[in-house]
């Protein structure tokens, strides 16, 4: 009988460990989730510490050029720290203010800047043809085109995970 108390005081114990585990964010970890917009297929699903980078590549249609983003994990959310769109066949572009980005990005010319602080949640990426947009994380690349095809659709999204989600990550790794 004493056994049979012990075995369901501890289920008890462990059932409560686990709501709470289901319910509470933890701080110092962002989830990043890749989703096809159509169907709500996952893509990627990642739990990274802050300070945890992620590159996004991809071409610009319009200029030519070739861009890539750099976001870093914060507290639940992905943050935009640093953009370069470089010219192919150029050399190295010129560094440019962060306030001065959001105009470059329309009239076109190669440049990079740092020290961005621009926060992200989700973003919607949509696949054209000669984009051929990629996104790197923990070393892992993903080539949009090959997971939605031209045309598709994939939307990133970040939050902060639950303390279940951090623990079967690093269980898994």
């Amino acid at each position: 009988m004493k056994g049979r108390s012990v075995f369901f005081a501890l289920l008890f114990f462990f059932l409560l460990v686990a709501a709470l585990l289901s319910q509470v964010t933890l701080s110092g970890y962002t989830r990043i989730q890749l989703k096809e917009a159509g169907t709500g297929r996952k893509i990627l699903s990642e739990v990274l510490r802050d300070g945890e980078e992620v590159v996004m590549t991809w071409k610009n249609s319009l200029f030519g050029l070739n861009v890539t983003e750099v976001f870093q994990a914060q507290r639940g959310i992905l943050v935009l720290t640093q953009i370069t769109f470089a010219d192919p066949q150029g050399s190295v572009p010129p560094m440019v203010a962060p306030s001065d980005v959001e105009d470059l990005y329309q009239t076109g010319g190669a440049f990079t800047a740092s020290g961005l602080s621009k926060p992200y949640q989700q973003i919607v990426y949509r696949v054209g043809e000669i984009g051929d947009p990629r996104m790197s994380v923990r070393g892992r690349e993903v080539v949009f085109k090959q997971e939605v095809g031209f045309g598709g659709c994939i939307v990133l999204t970040a939050a902060a995970p639950k303390g279940y989600e951090i623990l079967l990550e690093v269980s898994g790794k």
